[in-house]
């Protein structure tokens, strides 16, 4: 095979027209792992199928494109570095984004091997050209740009190559480009800012954090809430989130919130806003940022009762990552007969109403009663038993009712609250007496799907590794347990069939 390819390489030369061959020689590198294919292709001459890329013709660049793909990942970034480096770099004026993409992803894989990266930061061609594909009118052509960038900022000379040089100039050319153009430099600028105070400091003396950081009040409302959710992503790192508390930003947005009842226009950033907040007190402490920030957690409690089903569906999944620590559920019991308001609408949202809302109350519920056993103190029992209990008169008929209803999404959702009060001896107790309802459990036939059966599967499990089930259940309904979870999820019973001879 490796003197196919070479006597291919030889014949594709000589041809004005190789399609064939090119096609050929594709179905060659393809067939072979790229483990195998390095020692074959490492002393080809590669510039013959570079060269045929100066084409109008697609089906000769997608081959190209194809056969190059392959061969080139067998190679090694320095070899790269060293011996294809020109041929790269035109890829990333081509005009054909196939090419640019191939350009870009080797590129990407250059600047994460310390050899071969020295290469690329010594020339500023190539990142200048790198740096302006991030314009592309390709979405797919900047993203690997982006991750190009990124990854060579992972170290203090890509750092200084991309920051502290006629770069930064090339950077911010690009990036007054247009609205779409700015916002995938921020997206950069994020993505480098995340990874250590050391190139966060060195994106914001470059001044653009700040300048993100001025979008947020900016007029366009669509700006702004796109400004929002990339000082989201920023705030994912505490290094991030110490540097926004330090300029005032949970403050802002804060005031935003405030601010958003007299804005018609509120609608369109008020969702990023709120899981700002949402996204901080998940990271840091639910208790400090609700009781930092008040009004926050007041207009995630309004927002349950917002006629607009994109408010209610950001408030609901807030409300389930703030429920789902410890720390979360006893800020929102703390609230008293506000927070009792907001499970009986909670209740109503889960009961009626479009299925994707439905579901997404379901699964919040869960969160907000689950309780894991090394969390099951007294006071905490007591207080998911209560908010359980303000779902319905009857809360286990009512999430049984849903379950059975013929939407698979809401059968899954359902059960799943199930599962989250498994654990727990109020939750056993109810089981057990509830007519019919380990009946319900262990029977196969409710829920076709694969999903359902796993999710069933999961609240079995979560019964059976109770260390109070016995008891609570019974060892009868215990051992029936038992031996759903050792015949596992998809277990279906034989069915004897009996033919009558000479039956029609």
């Amino acid at each position: 095979m490796a003197a196919s390819i070479e006597s291919l390489f030889v014949e594709i030369a000589s041809l004005e027209e190789p399609i064939e061959e090119l096609q050929t020689l594709k179905t060659a590198v393809l067939s072979i792992p790229v483990s195998a294919l390095r020692d074959t292709v490492s002393g080809l001459r590669l510039e013959v199928i570079f060269s045929l890329l100066n084409t109008n013709d697609r089906e000769k660049i997608e081959l190209c494109v194809d056969i190059l793909g392959r061969i080139l990942l067998a190679l090694s970034p320095v070899h790269l570095a060293q011996n294809c480096r020109v041929e790269l770099q035109a890829g990333l004026k081509h005009p054909d984004d196939t090419v640019k993409i191939l350009a870009l992803t080797q590129i990407g894989r250059m600047v994460l091997n310390h050899e071969a990266v020295t290469e690329i930061q010594n020339n500023q061609d190539i990142l200048r050209e790198v740096i302006h594909c991030i314009r592309g009118e390709k979405m797919s052509v900047a993203k690997e740009a982006i991750r190009a960038l990124a990854k060579l900022s992972h170290s203090k000379a890509g750092l200084d190559a991309l920051f502290r040089s006629d770069l930064l100039k090339d950077l911010k050319d690009v990036m007054a480009t247009s609205d779409i153009v700015r916002y995938r430099v921020y997206e950069l600028i994020v993505d480098i800012s995340s990874v250590s105070p050391v190139s966060l400091g060195y994106c914001a003396n470059s001044s653009f954090i700040s300048q993100l950081l001025g979008e947020l009040t900016g007029d366009d409302v669509l700006v702004r809430a796109t400004a929002i959710e990339m000082v989201t992503t920023l705030s994912h790192s505490q290094h991030g989130r110490q540097y926004l508390a330090q300029q005032g930003i949970m403050d802002k947005i804060s005031n935003m919130i405030t601010g958003a009842k007299s804005d018609p226009f509120s609608s369109f950033y008020l969702p990023g806003l709120v899981k700002f907040f949402g996204n901080l007190a998940i990271m840091d402490s639910p208790q400090h940022v609700c009781e930092t920030y008040p009004a926050f957690q007041n207009k995630v409690f309004e927002m349950t009762s917002d006629p607009d089903p994109v408010m209610t569906g950001v408030a609901l999944d807030t409300l389930g990552v703030l429920g789902s620590t410890v720390e979360g559920k006893q800020v929102l019991q703390k609230t008293g007969e506000k927070f009792n308001a907001v499970l009986k609408r909670m209740s109503q949202l889960a009961s009626g109403g479009a299925t994707e809302l439905r579901v997404r109350c379901l699964e919040a519920i869960s969160l907000l009663i689950t309780l894991q056993a090394e969390q099951q103190t007294e006071d905490l029992l007591v207080l998911t038993e209560s908010w359980f209990h303000l779902l319905s008169n009857q809360p286990m008929e009512m999430i049984r009712n849903i379950s059975t209803q013929p939407f698979p999404e809401l059968h899954c959702s359902a059960l799943r609250i199930f599962t989250a009060i498994a654990p727990q001896p109020w939750g056993q107790r109810l089981m057990i007496g509830t007519p019919g309802f380990m009946e319900f459990i262990v029977d196969r036939s409710t829920g076709p799907t694969k999903e359902a059966k796993d999710a069933k599967f999961e609240l079995v499990g979560a019964l059976v590794s109770s260390s109070t089930a016995v008891d609570i259940l019974g060892s009868q309904h215990y051992l029936r347990l038992r031996s759903y979870l050792r015949e596992g999820a998809y277990y279906v019973t034989a069915v004897a069939t009996v033919t009558t001879e000479g039956a029609d």
